[in-house]
């Protein structure tokens, strides 16, 4: 038998009313924010990833998805959106366009990591990117919005984790000095964390070894070491989320899995899911479009939702709430009411409502059926019925049943 490959997986009904209520909602609030959907390639050429998300991140060194074309180019499943969103902006001159770009998508990711709860070698995301603006403002809006999303998809007790990494100012010079102060320790950690330490010792601080923690937390703050501008805009972004009344946490030593962040960095965590609780990472990333080769300066912030944990996470707090419903079944007994249903049937979906056709002809196994589906009604059609113009409605929830007219019986299920 044929399987899906490993980390991957099939998303089936009813999971997959989930997965379209919560699509359904994040769409909502991108309209409501004013963003708009921008839909780019799964494959892309592997160099912007290496330029983009950065060639020493696990990401590029370990997960990706990489190949030869035939062409002999190199090729590579996505294994995020931002950089796929910026080499769009670039390409087609988005910068030319009146007034900051605010871009959503939804759509799936790829990386090889070692599948554990919520997280998968084919993975899925609802993020947004808002480009063309500096402003604290903005990475507080775009904050506003993940908060939005979350709480409209009925999740609660979730934590806001904030920081910030510096810019290209204050940055190098912490980075000297974390160096430096991993020489002594480094031989202590995990192997990731040996290597990082040469490699890109600002990663060492995004490790998940248990053990390692008490040394990451003895090595130096980056709040300390923030220049006069980039203190400034951190604080700024912090008055913005008090004035919302957005709760958050300062964590000095959150690092992003992406080379490209800069300043704010956020998080948010939900306790649902156990030891790997990220459900949404983001940040501001000003100099991307100038790594991959505009000469024009786009500042930008952004986040990704893991949607596989945001449904999970949601299913888990409202277990009801999501599952889909029949509004009606509708239970024809007789080759002639099977005509007639045909038509009721279509009368009924053209005003929105969900409507299956049963075409069993025993009304005992109709009505089982229509129980199984959890249907709120079932309408059942026979020579009786149809002679005299009314049809039986069933409430299935209550077991009540009486006989309505056509017009009536529309408005009764509606």
């Amino acid at each position: 038998m044929i399987k899906a490959v490993k980390g991957m997986r099939d998303i089936l009904p009813p999971a997959s009313t989930v997965w379209n209520e919560v699509e359904r909602i994040a769409r909502e609030v991108f309209r409501a924010y004013n963003y708009h959907e921008i839909r780019t390639p799964i494959l892309e050429e592997t160099a912007l990833f290496a330029r983009g998300v950065g060639a020493d991140t696990d990401i590029v060194g370990k997960e990706m998805y990489t190949f030869e074309d035939r062409d002999g180019s190199s090729l590579t499943l996505r294994p995020e959106a931002t950089a796929s969103v910026m080499r769009a902006y670039i390409e087609h001159r988005l910068d030319q366009t009146p007034g900051l770009q605010k871009l959503y998508y939804i759509g799936p990711m790829f990386r090889r990591e070692r599948p554990q709860k919520g997280r998968y070698r084919q993975f899925y995301q609802i993020g947004a990117e808002a480009i063309g603006s500096e402003l604290p403002a903005v990475d507080a809006e775009v904050i506003e919005l993940v908060v939005e999303i979350l709480q409209r998809a009925g999740l609660t007790g979730f934590k806001l984790l904030l920081n910030s990494v510096g810019d290209a100012n204050c940055r190098p010079q912490y980075i000297a000095l974390l160096k430096e102060r991993l020489k002594d320790v480094a031989s202590q950690m995990c192997g990731d964390c040996q290597r990082r330490a040469e490699t890109n010792p600002l990663r060492v601080l995004d490790c998940k070894v248990p053990q390692d923690q008490p040394i990451i937390d003895a090595l130096p703050s980056i709040q300390d070491h923030l220049c006069a501008p980039c203190r400034e805009h951190f604080d700024a972004v912090r008055r913005y989320l008090d004035a919302r009344g957005i709760e958050y946490e300062i964590r000095p030593r959150m690092v992003r899995g992406l080379d490209y962040y800069m300043r704010t960095t956020f998080e948010i965590v939900h306790g649902a899911l156990g030891a790997q609780n990220s459900v949404l990472g983001g940040g501001r990333y000003d100099g991307l479009a100038e790594a991959l080769g505009s000469r024009v300066h786009s500042p930008g912030i952004g986040f990704s939702i893991g949607e596989d944990r945001l449904v999970m996470s949601a299913e888990q707090e409202h277990p009801n709430r999501y599952k889909p419903v029949l509004d009606a079944y509708i239970a024809p007994l007789g080759s002639e009411a099977e005509m007639h249903c045909l038509v009721l049937a279509r009368e009924l979906r053209s005003h929105g409502l969900c409507v299956e056709l049963g075409l069993e002809g025993k009304l005992k196994r109709a009505l089982e059926l229509a129980n199984k589906m959890r249907a709120r009604f079932a309408v059942i059609v026979g020579a009786a019925e149809m002679a005299a113009g009314q049809y039986v409605l069933k409430n299935m929830a209550r077991g009540e049943q009486d006989s309505v007219g056509r017009e009536e019986l529309l408005e009764r299920i509606k």
